[in-house]
């Protein structure tokens, strides 16, 4: 297994593929906004997405952006769209991208990073806490967790 960043891929049509497998809405908007190059409109022009991938297989992913659903709010960086398929679900793959979004954000001397779910019990096990209830950009409550390192 490695993690690699998409737009730093040389097989971009092949991994933009396997997100537009993912059966999740998040995700199906993530495929689209890659597709229609509107991430960095979206989330910030630095917006990377993480793929825990093996082989042609993608695993997981998620992206580490400015912003994510939660707007406006001088929050940021963001930890968003955070999916892993279903059939490998339970073995804590998302912890090996959490560690490299901690690895990218400590070599831009950032301490800390935000995430809006709406899972609870989910972000706990990875050392994040609730930072508070805001709403999103639907106007929906969400969870902000904040994870310190």
């Amino acid at each position: 297994m490695e993690i690699i960043e998409y737009f730093e891929s040389d097989r971009q049509e092949h991994w933009l593929n396997e997100i537009g497998k993912c059966d999740w809405n998040g995700g199906e908007f993530l495929y689209s906004l890659i597709k229609d190059g509107e991430i960095g409109k979206c989330l910030g022009e630095k917006t990377k997405v993480l793929m825990l991938v093996e082989g042609d297989e993608l695993i997981s992913f998620c992206t580490y952006a400015e912003r994510d659903d939660i707007q406006p709010t001088d929050l940021t960086p963001w930890v968003g769209f955070v999916y892993t398929f279903p059939e490998r679900r339970g073995r804590h793959y998302f912890g090996l991208l959490f560690d490299e979004i901690e690895r990218l954000a400590k070599a831009e001397n950032i301490g800390r990073v935000y995430i809006s779910t709406n899972h609870t019990g989910l972000y706990e096990k990875y050392g994040c806490e609730l930072y508070g209830i805001m709403k999103d950009i639907g106007g929906e409550d969400s969870r902000v967790y904040i994870k310190r390192f």
